[in-house]
């Protein structure tokens, strides 16, 4: 596994002065709140990553030298429940986390963001991971807090519904929308309020627990951190990431439940779990039954991963 040495890089020789000059976050947090140590999750691309992450980790270890903040991200193929995008976790004191988002959104800005030669500042969204408990704090009674977060940073804040569909999700995405400045206001406020929250402050214990365990990519002066190929995860492969191949029944009547419309749910749980899945035929059985065959194959981890999603899936409408 990666080290969980918290050091941040201070061999990073980019100037400050041109930090200043693309940082559009004008303000400063309230007095007392700059030194308490704090988190924001929030999701990117597997190119957004790629691009904050640099090659062999020079980008993520040069923000993490300039900002004082921790940057750790999942790994490839580490998404978030329902969507294709990997997880990045900044950690540190909150002018620090600010700081280190602000030169993590400016990089893709400026390489995601296509011109279009108008004189208007480009928008772009960003989306937060918030533990359901911590929302009514961003909401407010009658949403009265969030709409003075709107006002006050002029950026666009929407927080998903609850999400029923993946059992053991406690988290809910904020999604802020506006220009970089926008965006930096909005998101120093939302932390403003998230860093008074105990139970907030609780759950960067467990940043990436989507998926079968795994504690995170960290970046450090260890080195490494998983970049493809044989940076990743520093470890020599065990029987855990060898091949295997598990074929289970599930009933023709439920097999729309693990297909989903599109074929977005068999989607989903191949990417979420790493295995692929093989769906046999209409009509072609398990012998003597009337189920299915589901192949999966993939490292064991991920195998176990996604027969026990499919196992959920089928036991949801049974107990019914």
């Amino acid at each position: 596994m990666a080290t969980e040495g918290s050091e941040s890089l201070n061999n990073g020789s980019s100037s400050e002065a041109q930090h200043n000059q693309s940082s559009p976050r004008k303000s400063t947090p309230l007095p007392g709140n700059e030194e308490k140590t704090t988190h924001i999750r929030f999701l990117l691309s597997n190119a957004e990553a790629g691009s904050v992450i640099g090659k062999g980790g020079s980008t993520v270890n040069d923000f993490q030298s300039q900002s004082g903040a921790r940057i750790q991200l999942s790994r490839n193929f580490e998404y978030f429940p329902g969507t294709a995008d990997r997880i990045v976790m900044v950690s540190g004191t909150v002018d620090d986390t600010l700081k280190a988002v602000d030169l993590i959104l400016t990089k893709l800005l400026d390489e995601f963001y296509v011109e279009d030669g108008a004189d208007v500042e480009p928008q772009s969204k960003i989306r937060l991971i918030v533990p359901n408990s911590s929302c009514g704090g961003i909401i407010g009674k009658g949403g009265a807090i969030i709409k003075s977060l709107i006002e006050d940073s002029q950026a666009g804040i929407k927080i998903s519904p609850q999400d029923d569909f993946h059992p053991g999700l406690h988290d809910r995405l904020v999604t802020v929308t506006g220009t970089l400045g926008g965006q930096m206001r909005a998101i120093e406020l939302i932390l403003l309020k998230l860093v008074e929250d105990p139970y907030y402050q609780q759950s960067a214990s467990a940043p990436f627990s989507y998926t079968a365990a795994y504690s995170g990519m960290n970046y450090g002066p260890n080195g490494g951190g998983g970049i493809g190929g044989k940076f990743q995860n520093n470890r020599v492969q065990n029987k855990e990431d060898r091949n295997s191949s598990v074929t289970i029944g599930v009933a023709d009547e439920h097999i729309g439940l693990v297909v989903g419309r599109g074929g977005r749910t068999l989607m989903e749980i191949s990417q979420l779990s790493g295995a692929r899945i093989k769906i046999s035929d209409r009509g072609d059985f398990m012998t003597g039954t009337s189920d299915r065959k589901v192949t999966i194959t993939g490292p064991q981890r991920a195998v176990r991963t996604a027969e026990s999603m499919i196992s959920r899936k089928v036991a949801s409408v049974s107990e019914r």
